[in-house]
């Protein structure tokens, strides 16, 4: 019987990918912070053979209020030899916000202190995050120095929070807009969940509603950002990363939106081969410049942004 060159290549590939997965190492469950009885973790995803820069921060998502560190999607770039962290925080149902940026930023920071003891390279960071993960990986990358989004969480307060690189997938960007640019039915699902998130109707909570919109920190040190979304996306309006892309340009930051036609909210064509080389891609562009930060040395604090 005849094979075909290219089902053979299929094949091969497919043992590769499988054995690089299992090569894997994966160590689960490392505490970064406790606030009071809760214990904050990470997943610690690290590629077989030599591992790339920057190391990524995965954020998942749940619409603020559910999701677990397990679901982390990004497997495929692991494979291409990238470090992922995938982070817990407090959700809407345990603490309202600031609280997420607060534990995330906790993360970083202990990530900084310890990734030449965890085997990673953290002299770079990129926060990624689908979702409401997007949404807080984003507002990560742009408030650094924000006092009211540092908080003091964990116990390496003397590292920085600053990240290199942001990757939001079909994520939030303002808070203030959202309802507006949702259909009946988004709006029905994005309300409650926005005021879990807030503790309150956005209506009550205006000032803590700018606080959590990205664009209302973005200025010219913030780092280049992908955004990935679908343009049919009935639960996070496409509009939010059009919203952030355009604020990105009019502030002359490096910024790419890359867009799936008729993609809705999440699905494999989202993490697929080609999204993920263009992930990859990104993140392979970011070791052009130095470093803003790094566990060692210790950079400099950041001067701090004004509040929104």
């Amino acid at each position: 019987m005849r094979v075909s060159l290219s089902a053979v290549l299929l094949v091969c590939l497919s043992i590769a990918s499988a054995r690089l997965a299992a090569e894997t190492k994966v160590t689960r469950d490392i505490e970064f912070a406790r606030m009071g009885e809760k214990v904050l973790k990470l997943d610690l995803h690290v590629p077989a053979g030599e591992v790339r820069t920057p190391l990524v921060v995965y954020v998942h998502g749940g619409a603020w209020k559910s999701g677990l560190k397990d679901d982390m999607p990004l497997e495929k770039l692991v494979e291409r030899g990238y470090a992922i962290a995938s982070v817990d925080y407090r959700v809407s149902l345990v603490a309202p916000f600031p609280a997420q940026i607060h534990d995330i930023k906790a993360a970083i920071r202990f990530l900084r202190a310890k990734g030449r003891e965890l085997g990673v390279d953290s002299s770079r960071i990129v926060m990624a995050g689908s979702s409401a993960g997007g949404h807080l990986a984003a507002l990560t990358g742009v408030s650094n120095g924000v006092k009211e989004l540092e908080g003091t969480v964990g116990t390496n307060l003397t590292e920085s929070s600053a990240v290199q690189g942001i990757i939001s997938l079909y994520g939030a960007s303002n808070l203030e807009t959202i309802l507006s640019q949702s259909t009946p039915k988004g709006v029905e699902f994005r309300r409650p969940a926005m005021e879990l998130l807030l503790g309150g109707p956005v209506g009550e909570k205006a000032a803590l509603a700018k606080l959590a919109g990205p664009v209302n920190h973005v200025d010219a040190n913030d780092p280049p950002l992908l955004l990935i979304h679908g343009d049919a996306d009935p639960q996070m309006p496409y509009a939010q990363s059009e919203e952030l892309k355009r604020l990105y340009e009019k502030t002359k930051l490096r910024v790419q939106l890359e867009t799936i036609r008729d993609g809705k909210h999440g699905g494999d064509e989202f993490y697929d081969d080609k999204r993920t080389d263009l992930m990859a891609a990104f993140l392979k562009s970011l070791t052009a410049t130095p470093a803003a930060a790094s566990s060692n040395p210790k950079p400099e604090a950041p001067a701090p942004k004004s509040k929104p």
